[in-house]
Parts: C-alpha cells; structure tokens; sequence
C-alpha cells in the first residue's frame, strides 16, 4: 500500500510541476495576447508546459549537473525562438506598412522606433526560466517570478515616458 501511495505522491508532484509551468506560460501570454501580440496564451503556455517537462526529466537525476546542462541548453534555445519572435514582428510590421502604400515614411518610422517584438521575446524567454522553475518543483520561484513578470508587462509606455525614455529611442 505504501509503494502505490509513494507513486501517486511522486505523480501528484509531477502534475503540480508541469501545471506551474504551464500555468506561468499563461499568465505572461494572456498579457501578451491582451495587448494583441504575435505570440499569446497558447504559445507561452506551451513554452511553460515544454520547459517545465524537460526540466523535470532530470530534476532527479543521478548526477548533481544534468539539470543545470539541460536549464542551459533551454534557455539558449529559447533564445533563438526570440529571435523568430523579432524578425517575424519586424516582417509583418514592413508588410503592413507596403500595404498602406507608404512604406518609405512608415519604414524610417520603424527604424527610428527600433526592433520590434522585443518585449514578446524577452517574454518568452522569462517564461522558459519559469518553466524550467517549475519543473525542478522550485513553485514559489515559478509563481512570484510569474507575478513579478506581469508587473512589468503592464507597465505602461507612458511611465516610461516619465522616467525620461523618449518615444522612439
């Protein structure tokens, strides 16, 4: 009775891990989405999901590294999903500016604006480390760095502004 009840515990753990992770994915994609993003609750919450189950492939493994080793290779990973986040905001933002026809004046708008969908792939990338948080069952790290991340997706602009960043700079 007490090897069930060990294995439905160590379940039970795994569902939490995994659920954290995704669950943080969503809590930063739903931001996203609401400030109508190329990349929203589906795409963070799978990203959270994702890095909370490779994450917790090895978070019991025999050697002390093999989680560090795969948080690593995550997280550069996910890099490289950003970078697709800002070339495709980027070519979309040029696509519609072609279309309105004044793609001259709308094109150095862009470039005095600079990149676009930084913010999407910064996001993105926060949730991968909240992911692989949740998936070595750190929970409390995963749901305040969840919450501390919309904090500052909220941040409006104008706040900004205040604190003396220029729009367009």
């Amino acid at each position: 009775m007490s090897d069930v009840l060990a294995a439905l515990t160590a379940d039970l753990d795994i569902v939490l891990r995994l659920l954290c992770g995704a669950l943080a994915g969503i809590v930063v994609g739903w931001e996203r989405t609401v400030k109508q993003s190329y990349a929203g609750i589906r795409t963070f919450g799978l990203v959270g999901l994702g890095t909370a189950t490779a994450a917790a492939i090895f978070s019991a493994g025999t050697e002390g590294d093999e989680a560090s080793r795969v948080v690593q290779g995550i997280l550069t990973g996910v890099g490289f999903l950003g970078a697709g986040v800002i070339t495709i905001a980027r070519k979309t933002a040029e696509i519609k500016a072609e279309e309105r026809g004044g793609a001259q004046k709308e094109d150095r708008e862009m470039h005095a604006r600079g990149p676009s969908g930084l913010t999407t792939a910064a996001a993105v990338w926060v949730t991968a480390a909240l992911g692989c948080a949740a998936g070595l069952g750190d929970y409390h790290l995963a749901i305040i760095g969840a919450g501390l991340a919309l904090l500052l997706l909220v941040v409006d602009h104008s706040i900004e502004r205040l604190a003396g960043r220029r729009r367009g700079t």
